[in-house]
């Protein structure tokens, strides 16, 4: 049973950082991808950053872009952080940590999610 679990969140003023990490367990787990995603109320659930195990390609949400960077602490460890510069108010929402889990179609195991609320 792969478990995620996110830590990082909390309240900031607008232009702080806030740096996000999301731990995985579970025998043998290694994804194809783990990823951050992001709810705002009253909105839908939308992609924010994504890395690829193998070989490391990284995508971002074109919000995001230039402020937000995700990466993983190392080799040995499963686990995504994000780097979150330059917060802005529209960047409030419950960041989730995904994983996509070999032979998925798609992100297939979630975190219960942290609140990231910026103040202007």
């Amino acid at each position: 049973q792969v478990q995620l679990m996110e830590s990082g969140g909390g309240l900031v003023q607008a232009g702080d950082s806030l740096r996000l990490s999301c731990v995985a367990s579970g025998v043998g787990f290694s994804p194809v991808a783990m990823a951050w995603f992001r709810q705002a109320p009253g909105k839908e659930r939308e992609f924010v950053a994504s890395k690829r195990w193998s070989g490391g390609t990284t995508y971002y949400a074109d919000a995001v872009k230039g402020r937000f960077t995700i990466s993983r602490t190392s080799v040995k460890i499963t686990d995504i952080n994000l780097q979150m510069n330059l917060l802005q108010p529209e960047d409030t929402a419950v960041y989730y940590c995904a994983d996509q889990s070999v032979g998925a179609s798609g992100y297939d195991h979630w975190g219960q999610g942290t609140q990231v609320t910026v103040s202007s």
